[in-house]
């Protein structure tokens, strides 16, 4: 064994996805799968096994392997955080994966058990904090800093100097305007544009477009 060797937290989409992302776009080779063992359901996944985490040091001690928490946004990503903890807890170091096809430009640190797949600039002078997930395609502008367990989906522009604390959840086609701040736990819709501070646990949603009153069979030039 070495320390090359992954065990992935999960045996879902996003699982799925990361053992795919690791196998094909970095080092470390994921060697297993494991959830808690009330959730087991199959014994394999993806050509690897499955082991129930309460049993996980037996089977894959903590010197000879990472772990990585494969998780979505689930309780405004509680749950997330609490498998990372656990895993630390347990001993294991935290693997991160950063795609060669994202633009990584700051020179800081990016913290543990980040998932920051393809096409994500991310410009000088941003911090990045542990345990975040930047799906594919977002703008995070200079001097800007996200907290510990956030998800930010797919499109999103980060202006410059934008500060999004713990836990908050930003959706795809969001934009933050620059210099502004984000308290923590808050939630950011769909398209939506957001212009000043934010305080903690605060919900924006984007408006959504509704249907016309045309019907497609009624539209010329189409």
């Amino acid at each position: 064994m070495s320390s090359s060797d992954l065990i992935i937290f999960g045996a879902g989409d996003i699982a799925q996805l990361a053992c795919h992302y690791f196998r094909t776009d970095s080092p470390l080779k994921p060697k297993a799968f494991t959830v808690d063992g009330a959730y087991l359901k199959e014994d394999h996944f993806e050509g690897l096994p499955v082991v129930p985490f309460e049993e996980l040091a037996t089977h894959f001690p903590t010197q000879d392997h990472q772990c990585f928490v494969a998780l979505s946004y689930s309780g405004l990503n509680a749950i997330r955080r609490g498998k990372f903890e656990a895993c630390k807890a347990m001993g294991y170091r935290m693997a991160s994966y950063v795609s060669s096809r994202a633009s990584v430009l700051t020179q800081l640190p990016i913290g543990e058990n980040a998932f920051i797949l393809e096409d994500n600039t991310i410009q000088p002078f941003v911090r990045i904090g542990h345990n975040v997930t930047l799906w594919s395609g977002n703008h995070i502008g200079h001097h800007s800093s996200i907290g510990d367990h956030v998800f930010i989906a797919s499109q999103v522009v980060v202006s410059g100097g934008v500060s999004i604390g713990e836990r908050c959840f930003i959706g795809v086609n969001a934009t933050l305007r620059d210099h502004i701040t984000l308290g923590e736990r808050c939630v950011i819709g769909a398209g939506a544009l957001l212009l000043t501070d934010a305080e903690a646990e605060g919900v924006y949603l984007g408006q959504g477009t509704e249907r016309s009153r045309v019907p497609s069979s009624r539209l010329r030039k189409i």
